[in-house]
């Protein structure tokens, strides 16, 4: 026998809706996000150690706050066009496999809560950014944010020649 306690409770499970943070931020006039449980911090940009023979979108390595982080610059990863680093220039730590990168951003805009059935896939070619970076497309008050797959922002082996920069 169900009980009116137990129906309400069901009723309140029902309502209740599965819902994804995200740090979200603008690379240009597109905004990106990424899920806020790999985001160690936001920081803004200091003196970068640029690196001789590293890839074309490793900017360097900085040292915060005793750890030697590598920064990607995801404008030149991403192939989209250059920008000069200014006042709003970020750098959002991420930790992906128990390794510290600096992903850098144009400005960080804030953190969302989304719910997950807003989330659709992506397009397979109508973004600026290659489809394979991708993992969904959200709609969020009016506007679209595209969420970045930190599995796919490097290949295996980049990965492990860039996760060596921080030990």
């Amino acid at each position: 026998m169900i009980t009116k306690t137990q129906t309400g409770l069901s009723a309140k499970a029902e309502k209740r809706t599965e819902t994804v943070q995200l740090v979200s931020f603008l690379l240009g006039e597109e905004e990106y996000a990424i899920p806020i449980t790999n985001v160690q911090g936001i920081n803004k940009m200091s003196e970068i150690t640029k690196l001789p023979n590293a890839f074309e979108y490793v900017e360097g390595i900085i040292n915060l706050r005793g750890n030697i982080i590598p920064l990607i610059n995801l404008r030149k990863r991403l192939s989209l066009p250059p920008k000069e680093f200014d006042k709003t220039t970020r750098f959002i730590v991420i930790e992906y496999e128990n390794h510290l990168f600096g992903f850098i951003v144009d400005f960080v805009n804030r953190v969302l809560t989304i719910p997950k059935s807003t989330i659709e896939p992506p397009p397979p070619s109508s973004l600026k950014i290659d489809s394979k970076y991708v993992t969904g497309i959200a709609k969020y008050e009016n506007r679209l944010i595209i969420l970045l797959d930190l599995t796919k922002v490097f290949t295996k082996e980049e990965f492990n020649q860039i996760s060596t920069l921080n030990g």
